[in-house]
């Protein structure tokens, strides 16, 4: 970043990175100027060479990856524009021009920064001060029109130039310079099959211009454009009732999410948003999803095409089930046959033929990614390539580009070089867990622990606001969803599976941590206490586990059932048969439903606690106060006198019972299951035998 010096010393951006900040912010707030890290804008200004003292000129510009809308300085590169124009001399030609990329770095002023992108060259060449190239639904609509030059002109007049498909790179600066050359009069150009550059004098001006584009673009498809593009409604292919859409979309999302997740894999999204559900049940969704997407930004994320399931809503759940698998089939043979089409031998290696967008007629859109939020800007991009495919139908007909060039694109060498810049995943991408009792105490630990490792994490607990809190201290919807849970309630634990299901196409770790406690003599303790403590914990567990076993098996990926099970599970202590014999039925349902889920690849083990006192919800709610009696010590110090009496004299935290669950789950011990493992500091009375 570059910077300027105040009056007063401190080191302030220069003004014309502010106002390109503020542009940006502003363009990138509204959805229809461009899409989620779609499009780069740029400012030119001058400053002080530090080596000479003299005035040189310089271009700021959003560098490689980022997103406009939260564009900060350090994502801007900052070039020397002497020395960018100056690789036209030096350009070895369209085939060769990928090669200018690298040559970016030395025209770099200064450290710091983000990486110069393949755009850098469109803004650098192009004369005018300030330059915004965007990816607006109606730009991409009149680029991707098979007539698409014609309706420039008529939309636009002189004042927009078209420029024909050329892939992103430095012979498309070089065109666009040649286009503001040639027509002074003009304040920007569309790009067909791509989007719209737009320019100006001052930042103010290329803004305005930029959107006079735009809205001139909508306007233009919304009066000129005929009705129901998309054809009409077919019969028996229209939206469910919300709650039967969506109960039906939790129901297929594990096995959508296990196709999807044939060669790695992924995290799920879905939306049964009005403009999916419109384009899914008209005659012509067919035809267009066929076709592809073709804004470069649009297929890198959906892949070339979607899946579309080709049955109506109503067809019974089995058969949906059995044709999604043999589409998925054909799917995976036709993306292979795609890639074998245009590979050569400098091609990078097929990366997955599992598609990234699955289209169910009268339920939604599932798509699919590494994490949450990359599955999510898959779903919305490809909401923006129904918005493409309306405008496009609606004056002319929807042509994307070519195939070859879509492959062009999705395997270009400089995209590969991206992927490889990205951080090793963490041990726990791509999984979902269910942790049960997360509001508090060891639930919200290892919550926290599994989030930090990577994983999407649904936070159940009874208590509504606990688990609002937590979800959102681990950092919302895109790495946790918060539902409510009473573990002895059939219904809640469906719900909360489906829930699971809904926000991120299934689950994979399921945390049976739920409990209470209730600390009595044999001849006081009730049957009410009994059935309770077992209702919560032994039932609780085994409800839990079935519906995971349940999702986990339809989903075919594995998975994982951790129980937080206890040292009391197999130590006899005084005034505690209820919690006792419930631990000890939860440690056997370890051992019988690893005897039994493991050829599902399902592996279940359990963790033996003592003594966790501190932000303990059961300890807090007046187990501590009872156990302290028994034991005869102020309820403060209980935690300590648990610490004396173990081998290690070690307090146990709930942050030791999560590394636990982590150690089990975190990819270490794949080959372990029906292991139960002690988190005690050591008791040698509990010491498994």
């Amino acid at each position: 970043m570059t910077t300027h010096r105040d009056a007063d010393g401190p080191r302030a951006p220069h003004p014309a990175v502010e106002a390109l900040l503020a542009r940006s912010h502003r363009l990138g707030a509204d959805p229809r100027n461009t899409n989620y890290a779609g499009g780069n804008t740029s400012a030119k200004g001058t400053a002080t060479d530090p080596v000479t003292g003299g005035e040189i000129e310089l271009m700021w510009v959003k560098g490689s990856g980022g997103d406009l809308g939260t564009l900060r300085a350090e994502g801007l590169a900052a070039l020397r524009l002497d020395r960018l124009r100056a690789l036209t001399g030096v350009y070895p030609g369209v085939e060769r021009e990928d090669e200018m990329v690298a040559a970016f770095d030395y025209c770099l002023h200064g450290k710091g920064g983000a990486a110069p992108s393949i755009d850098t060259a469109m803004h650098g060449l192009v004369t005018a001060p300030h330059v915004d190239h965007l990816h607006p639904d109606s730009g991409i609509a009149l680029a991707c029109a098979a007539d698409g030059e014609a309706l420039t002109k008529e939309c636009f007049g002189e004042r927009v130039v078209w420029v024909p498909w050329r892939r992103p790179g430095f012979q498309l600066g070089l065109d666009i310079a040649a286009v503001q050359r040639a027509h002074p009069q003009a304040i920007g150009c569309v790009l067909g099959g791509h989007g719209i550059t737009a320019w100006g004098e001052s930042a103010e001006e290329c803004e305005r211009n930029s959107l006079s584009m735009i809205r001139r673009a909508e306007t233009f498809l919304a009066e000129r454009g005929r009705p129901e593009p998309f054809g009409p409604v077919v019969a028996g292919f229209e939206a469910l009732p919300e709650a039967e859409r969506r109960a039906r979309a939790a129901a297929l999302a594990p096995v959508v999410r296990g196709l999807a997740s044939a060669d790695r894999p992924q995290v799920g999204h879905f939306t049964d948003a009005e403009v999916v559900l419109d384009f899914l049940a008209r005659a012509e969704h067919p035809r267009l999803a066929r076709l592809g997407t073709s804004c470069p930004d649009h297929f890198l994320r959906t892949k070339v095409r979607p899946l579309v399931l080709d049955l109506p809503p109503g067809a019974p759940l089995g058969e949906a089930v059995a044709r999604l698998k043999e589409l998925h089939a054909a799917y995976r043979e036709e993306y292979r046959a795609y890639y074998e089409r245009h590979a050569d031998d400098a091609s990078p290696a097929m990366r997955g033929a599992d598609p990234a967008i699955v289209l169910v007629p009268g339920v939604g859109m599932f798509s699919f990614g590494r994490d949450k939020q990359t599955a999510r800007v898959a779903g919305e991009f490809y909401v923006n390539a129904i918005n493409v495919m309306r405008g496009a139908e609606a004056v002319s007909s929807y042509a994307p580009i070519e195939e070859a060039e879509k492959f062009r694109i999705e395997y270009w060498e400089l995209e590969e070089a991206k992927l490889r810049r990205m951080p090793a995943p963490k041990p726990l991408a791509t999984r979902v867990a269910l942790v049960t009792g997360a509001g508090s105490g060891i639930g919200r630990a290892t919550a926290l622990r599994l989030a930090a490792e990577g994983a999407c994490v649904v936070v159940a607990d009874v208590d509504a606001g606990a688990a609002a809190a937590v979800a959102e201290e681990l950092g919302g919807p895109d790495r946790a969803v918060a539902v409510t849970v009473d573990v002895t309630s059939e219904e809640e634990i469906g719900a909360a599976f489906r829930s699971a299901a809904l926000a991120f196409g299934g689950v994979d770790l399921v945390v049976n941590n739920a409990g209470i406690s209730i600390s009595k003599p044999l001849l006081e303790t009730t049957a009410g206490d009994w059935d309770r403590q077992h209702g919560i914990m032994a039932r609780g567990s085994f409800l839990v586990s079935r519906e995971a076993a349940r999702l986990m098996t339809e989903q075919g990926m594995g998975g994982d059932i951790v129980y937080i099970s206890s040292k009391n599970g197999v130590f006899a202590g005084p005034n505690n048969i209820a919690y006792g014999a419930a631990k000890a039925d939860q440690a056997h349902q370890v051992r019988l439903l690893a005897a039994e889920l493991g050829g599902h690849g399902i592996r279940v083990n359990g963790i033996n606690p003592d003594g966790v006192v501190r932000g303990s919800g059961i300890f807090a709610g007046g187990w501590g106060a009872k156990r302290a009696a028994v034991y005869g010590v102020p309820e403060e110090k209980l935690g300590e006198f648990y610490a004396q009496r173990t081998l290690l004299k070690r307090e146990v935290l709930p942050e030791h019972v999560a590394g636990a669950v982590f150690a089990l789950t975190g990819g270490d011990l794949s080959h372990t299951t029906g292991l139960h493992i002690p988190v005690d500091a050591g008791v040698a009375a509990a010491f498994l035998r």
